[in-house]
Formats: structure tokens, sequence, C-alpha cells
């Protein structure tokens, strides 16, 4: 009986320690695991930056979008984009490419 016992007691050790070792590969490489996290923070900083820049961009265009309106019209900026779209230019200007 002592043999049944201790082998018993060796199957119990050994499914004991299997089940913490899946654990602790669950926990680092896991769905919800420890490098998951951090792959997750880095895409929030990274969106975070390509949001700010986008947001910068907006207020870019906001702005032009209001010195071209009927409101407030900025002649040299629409002068310098009918230059570039339409690639006009003054007769007296010289043209170097």
């Amino acid at each position: 009986m002592n043999q049944r016992f201790s082998l018993s007691s060796a199957i119990f050790f050994l499914l004991t320690i299997g089940l913490g070792l899946y654990f602790a590969f669950a926990a680092v490489q896991g769905p919800s695991g420890i490098l998951r996290r951090v792959q997750v923070e880095a895409e929030t900083d990274e969106l975070l930056a390509e949001r700010e820049r986008l947001q910068a961009e907006v207020g870019e265009m906001q702005n032009l979008t209001r010195r071209l309106s009927d409101e407030y019209l900025d002649i040299d900026l629409l002068d310098e984009r009918a230059r570039d779209v339409l690639g006009l230019a003054r007769p007296d200007e010289v043209i170097i490419r």
C-alpha cells in the first residue's frame, strides 16, 4: 500500500507541476498575456501619435478652407493655389524648371 500511495502522490505532483507550467505559459504567451499587453501598448502609442498628426493636418486644412471661404478670402493664398493647381503664371514671370 505504501508503494501505491507514493505512485498516486507522484502522479498528483506531476499533474500539479504540469498545470502550473501551463498557466505560467498562458500568462506570458496567451491572448491576454504579458507579451500581448506590451504589444497592445506599443500599438496604442503608435495610434495616438498618428491621431495627433492627423488632428494637426485637419487643423491645417480647416485653416486653409477658412482662408479660402467667402467670409474671409486670402488673395495671396488663392493666387498660390491657382498657380499650383492650374499651373498659372503671370506674364512677367520667368519659370525655371
